[in-house]
């Protein structure tokens, strides 16, 4: 590599990752001045443990994430299957439009459109009244009566899904149909043969959508201040009041453990993505080798 894209790049990692390491280095400082290093000490640590607000609201957003990322897969893979194996049919763009809708629009649009939605819903099942008539309604009423938990996990994951949806699609229309219609043609039924053919092979989209989501789950604030209700505080909303009273090593610390978290979350799932790539690599030759010798 030429010296001047060494250069280049070096500079562009060092504008990226410079800030993290500083944020970390001083997750360990002494002094609860930011900007003044005091010495080393994991008192911010010991603080974050204690901090029973705080916990509370990195469990929900951990939860919530979770719960988001892995609907928004299957949803998301259903969509983009529909997409990219369905033709031209009647309402394609319309489908089309609707699904990555979420991922062109303001979140504010998005969050102010659900909020008047589940205040309908509130108000057509009639949670206001003491007792709500029919199973239906008190199911609608337990998970929409209030916002909460539930409301911010149906927002995250219609704003996830379109993500999945666009990189299931785009891996799709890059697959080589010949071993599915192989399959096929040894008998095997469509459904069987998306999954134990078509899945496997585009596992790797499948998990690259799942952390997007993930992650964007866990970092919304936007669409989470219009679904969220009283005591179901996350912690993107618990920074943000945080730093109006002043930026804390208390901060810095969650930050670096979520940090830690992700990276060696991206790191083994990575490396478990490249090992099945790999053994996928070997029984196809294989396959190809035995045919060959076979013909």
């Amino acid at each position: 590599m030429p010296i001047g894209n060494r250069l280049f790049m070096g500079v562009g990692f060092f504008f990226l990752y410079a800030p993290i390491l500083s944020l970390i280095i001083y997750s360990f400082n002494e002094s609860r001045l930011v900007t003044v290093w005091g010495g080393f000490s994991l008192k911010w640590y010991q603080v974050l443990m204690n901090d029973a607000d705080l916990l509370q609201a990195a469990g929900l957003s951990f939860k919530i994430a979770f719960l988001s990322a892995s609907l928004a897969v299957v949803l998301g893979t259903i969509a983009g299957f529909v997409l990219a194996r369905f033709g031209r049919f009647k309402g394609h763009s319309l489908f089309a439009g609707l699904t990555t809708a979420p991922m062109v629009m303001p979140e504010v649009i998005v969050g102010l459109s659900m909020l008047l939605l589940f205040v309908a819903l509130q108000t057509g099942l009639g949670c206001s009244a003491d007792e709500s008539s029919g199973l239906l309604s008190r199911l609608g009423c337990w998970a929409f009566g209030e916002r909460g938990m539930v409301t911010i996990w149906i927002g995250h994951t219609t704003l996830c899904m379109a993500y999945v949806a666009v990189l299931v699609q785009s891996r799709l229309r890059e697959l080589d149909r010949s071993l599915e219609d192989a399959a096929m043609d040894l008998g095997c039924h469509p459904f069987k043969v998306f999954f134990v053919i078509t899945i496997p092979v585009i596992s790797q989209a499948l998990v690259s959508g799942w952390l997007l989501s993930f992650t964007l789950s866990l970092d919304d604030y936007v669409l989470t201040a219009f679904l969220s209700g009283p005591g179901s505080t996350t912690m993107p909303q618990w920074i943000f009041s945080s730093i109006r009273l002043g930026l804390t090593p208390e901060i810095n610390a969650l930050a670096t453990i979520v940090i830690v978290v992700v990276t060696v979350f991206v790191v083994v799932s990575n490396r478990l993505m490249l090992s099945a790539q790999a053994k996928r690599d070997r029984a196809m030759q294989a396959a190809f080798s035995s045919g060959g010798k076979t013909a």
